[in-house]
């Protein structure tokens, strides 16, 4: 599985790279928040608050919509090809949402990249544990991704996808804290599984990192990727038996 997964790996990475505008135009919209609204939100909080909101909304974006990849292999019969080979079933997920990884992590340099020269001031400590939790949550969004993907109709991946992701980054908090929200609605953000993260994004980049908002959207964080994993290697599993 190891090898198989290596050479899907190799092979996503590739042609990734080849796609250099693809990757810089998957981040223009947290770029263009960070430029044109970082500054108008620095009169009411930090960059050490909006940025993780970017990194999750980056995240979820460019992860959420991962399963694009699938829906394509589908239509043109790359996935059937690919089901009459010997490649093991997991390696068929694992080395596709480990090169969207490495998507997320050039993305993620980009942004922090342009975040420090506008204000950004996180300790170096805070910025890598906080990727880690990121890079994590997006490996695991991209797994569930591919499992929408392979189970919805293809026509109505990008409507269901798009339209689901939007919501998500709100109720996140990815633009504001939801403690400023009204009950009703931090109430409804608590069941989703990014606000913790998120939060725990905040508390590392403001060098706080032994608390209880860390350890809670690191535990969320894990939890949602084996629940995730699971879902996508077992839809892989079914899907190309």
């Amino acid at each position: 599985m190891l090898r198989d997964t290596w050479v899907l790996f190799r092979h996503g990475v590739r042609t990734t790279l080849r796609q250099k505008a693809g990757i810089v135009f998957g981040a223009v919209q947290p770029l263009l928040f960070l430029v044109l609204f970082g500054p108008l939100f620095t009169a009411i909080g930090t960059w050490e608050t909006l940025v993780p909101g970017l990194i999750i909304q980056l995240g979820l974006m460019s992860m959420g919509l991962a399963g694009f990849g699938v829906v394509f292999e589908r239509s043109s019969g790359v996935l059937e090809r690919l089901r009459v080979t010997p490649v093991s079933r997991p390696a068929l997920l694992l080395g596709r949402v480990l090169g969207n990884a490495v998507t997320l992590v050039v993305q993620t340099a980009l942004l922090l990249a342009v975040a420090y020269a506008l204000g950004l001031r996180a300790p170096a400590g805070g910025v890598l544990a906080g990727c880690a939790l990121v890079l994590v949550l997006g490996v695991s969004l991209a797994a569930l991704s591919y499992a929408v993907a392979l189970t919805l109709d293809q026509n109505l991946f990008a409507p269901v996808m798009s339209t689901a992701v939007i919501p998500l980054v709100l109720l996140s908090g990815a633009f504001l804290p939801m403690s400023m929200a009204p009950g009703w609605l931090d109430v409804l953000s608590r069941l989703s599984p990014f606000r913790y993260p998120l939060e725990a994004l905040r508390e590392l980049f403001h060098g706080r990192y032994a608390n209880g908002t860390v350890a809670l959207g690191v535990a969320v964080t894990a939890v949602f990727a084996v629940v995730s994993l699971t879902i996508g290697t077992r839809v892989f599993t079914r899907e190309n038996a």
